[in-house]
């Protein structure tokens, strides 16, 4: 047993028993042929001669692109340390090929680009200029119009890491691009870009922008021009102001046969977003930047839920243009009592004066709203002032609720998110009544003596262990399966970062399941974890021991 965790155990967790003899089905295990290989790249010692074996490696990635090579399905380029120059990647794969980085390596490139390509992922890359020979300024990552199915996760992109030096100029003159996105059906996912100019821009259709961090920029944080983009958690912060740009933490436009503003971006998701001004207000050449900002529409069927706005502007949210739009259980605040700001919820007229009809603005927190008449249903949203009544923390920008503010238990089920700005579920019975009801703002209180489904678990004890608090039916499962003689396959749905322990006992009797007990510790990743488990002689059930926070 790993002891480190013994003194992490909060309390025990709902016995999953399950009866060896009551076991009937078999495993299974289909095993498939498959042709697709890993190819490694060195820069350092490969050659594209060789045949791109460990030990006979390709050289860099920009030179396996530019020699045309074609993969299949389920193909892997293993990238080793050093840099891997800038290359274009062309080719329609059928299914998924993979670049990524050898474990512990530091592969970069200087920039990535794909053109005529689909089903590629690309994984832990190193992205900047800075690593290059030569510096250029230059889009760190572009996905053209016919790419399709591409991933980008898990990279660093950067124009320089330290910007800390950097004049006005430099700023306006240096700063790359993150992330241009033409194509459609691609998926950027939990990248960190720092030190930008413009963060991740989408003009193709059916993207999904998530879970990313843009980290001192001088442009925009997010554009999406697309039809049905989802920009998702992603958090967007540091504006620097060094040129005549509107900065905007999102932003959008529509364009049409007459040009901008003459069209129509349709049905596009912004949730559970975080866009913050500053951190730090003594940051220099800091700005007054507009939240959501999208001026020239129109915007047809939008849903805009769950977003933390923290903002020096007027502009939080604000939708010049908009039809059908949803505005629902967002938080926005100002950073500071001077002007511009404070930053308001508006849905007004399209700028050639056509009015904007049947939009939804319910259960939002704000500073302010400005609406046009006819523009929208207005409900449950709640007009604040005094933080310290409201947020756990507003100087240090915790915006989650306080027990018994106004806002807890106040909001509409009528179009609200069944989840909030965290991933917590909604309703949760934030005012401990009994009664479950939504939250107005992007969180939902957790109450900690609470069981809002009545499931006889505390929903802090659901959040801890991964199960719903709005659902009595879901439990944590642990799931046997007869592996071969005398062994057992045991599996269970696991939260990262959580602590788990199997026991075993032949009868179920009260004060016998003790932490002490307890073969092996695992780590929850947010998967279902699996273990093969020699069956103890006379032993009928396990136990699922959890710990941690």
């Amino acid at each position: 047993m790993d002891t480190k965790h013994a003194g992490c155990i909060r309390r025990w967790w709902r016995l999953v028993a399950v009866k060896l003899a009551e076991a009937m089905s078999l495993l299974l295990v289909a095993c498939l042929s498959c042709s697709a290989a890993t190819y490694h790249l060195d820069p350092m010692a490969g050659s594209m001669t060789n045949p791109g074996t460990a030990e006979q490696p390709w050289s860099t990635l920009e030179e396996v692109a530019s020699a045309g090579k074609s993969f299949i399905a389920g193909d892997v380029l293993l990238l080793r340390p050093g840099h891997h120059g800038s290359p274009t990647l062309r080719g329609y794969n059928d299914c998924e090929v993979l670049i990524r980085v050898e474990n512990g390596a530091r592969a970069t490139l200087r920039n990535l680009v794909f053109r005529a390509a689909s089903n590629w992922r690309v994984q832990g890359l190193e992205i900047s200029p800075e690593t290059a020979p030569e510096f250029e300024r230059i889009t760190l990552v572009n996905l053209a119009a016919d790419a399709a199915r591409i991933v980008i996760e898990d990279c660093e992109l950067y124009t320089i890491r330290d910007s800390s030096g950097w004049t006005a100029a430099d700023w306006d003159g240096k700063a790359c691009n993150g992330i241009s996105i033409s194509g459609s059906n691609n998926r950027v996912s939990a990248n960190r870009l720092l030190n930008v100019n413009f963060g991740i821009s989408v003009t193709g259709a059916s993207n999904v922008v998530e879970r990313n961090v843009i980290e001192n920029f001088s442009g925009d944080g997010l554009r999406g021009l697309g039809d049905y983009g989802v920009f998702e958690s992603n958090t967007v912060k540091n504006c620097y102001a060094v040129n005549g740009n509107h900065d905007d933490g999102f932003q959008s436009w529509s364009v049409g046969p007459g040009g901008v503003g003459t069209g129509v971006v349709r049905g596009i998701i912004l949730r559970g977003n975080r866009i913050l001004n500053y951190e730090d207000p003594s940051q220099p050449h800091r700005g007054t930047l507009q939240g959501i900002g999208c001026f020239d529409g129109f915007f047809e069927d939008w849903i805009i839920e769950n977003n933390e706005i923290l903002t020096d502007h007027w502009h939080g949210i604000t939708l010049s243009g908009a039809r059908n739009c949803r505005i629902v259980n967002n938080t926005v605040v100002d950073l500071n009592t001077t002007s511009p700001g404070p930053p308001w919820i508006r849905i007004g007229q399209h700028k050639d004066g056509t009015a904007s009809s049947g939009n939804i603005i319910r259960n939002n927190l704000a500073t302010d709203f400005s609406v046009d008449a006819g523009a929208a249903v207005q409900d449950h949203n709640l007009e604040i002032r005094d933080y310290s009544a409201y947020f756990q923390d507003y100087a240090q920008r915790d915006l989650r609720l306080l027990a018994g503010c106004p806002a807890v238990d106040a909001g509409s089920a009528e179009a609200a998110p069944s989840t909030d700005a965290m991933g917590l579920p909604r309703p949760l019975d934030g005012d401990g009544d009994g009664e479950a009801a939504w939250d107005v703002g992007a969180h939902e209180y957790l109450n900690p003596t609470a069981d809002s489904d009545a499931d006889g678990m505390l929903d802090i004890e659901e959040r801890q262990a991964g199960t719903s608090p709005v659902d009595s039916a879901d439990v944590l499962r642990l799931t046997l399966t007869p592996d071969s003689v005398g062994i057992v396959r045991l599996s269970w749905p696991s939260v990262a970062g959580r602590g788990y322990a199997l026991l075993a006992q032949a009868e179920v009797a009260a004060g016998t399941w003790t932490s002490e007990e307890a073969e092996s510790w695992w780590t929850g990743t947010g998967e279902v974890l699996t273990t093969t488990v020699s069956v103890i002689p006379g032993a009928s059930y396990f136990r699922l021991l959890l710990a941690g926070p």
